[in-house]
């Protein structure tokens, strides 16, 4: 059965929180100039005025599409993290938002800024 947090480990999750949120941030920005990066057309190191292949432009939008990708998860991430942050704030932090019981400590190890403890979290995804 999981435990209430103490204030010490309440603070010691904040500070795994904002060190993630930094570390988002920091990887959001750094794949956001890369994708915007590939948009313009003198980035893509072709100096000659040779028109691409098409196999080169298929390429560019996959990884487009890719790092595009990467940046959609990276951002429901930070989103859960400041959620996470928010929960900390009114006190909450730690509690399942389903059934209200506290959320195992190894559970908020692994992913602190989960919302749902494990039960829940298995049968909110049964449910799809």
């Amino acid at each position: 059965m999981a435990s209430v947090l103490k204030s010490d480990e309440v603070e010691s999750f904040r500070q795994v929180l904002v060190d993630l949120r930094t570390r988002l941030r920091g990887d959001l920005d750094q794949m956001t100039d890369e994708a915007l990066r590939r948009d313009q057309p003198d980035s893509s190191g072709n100096l000659s005025n040779v028109p691409l292949h098409m196999a080169d432009v298929g390429t560019e939008n996959y990884d487009q599409e890719f790092t595009l990708g990467l940046i959609e998860n990276e951002q429901g991430t930070l989103e859960q993290v400041y959620d996470a942050l928010d929960r900390i704030n009114a006190g909450t932090f730690g509690r399942c938002q389903e059934c209200e019981e506290p959320i195992a400590k190894p559970r908020l190890q692994a992913l602190p800024y989960t919302r749902h403890c494990i039960q829940c979290a298995r049968e909110l995804e049964s449910r799809g």
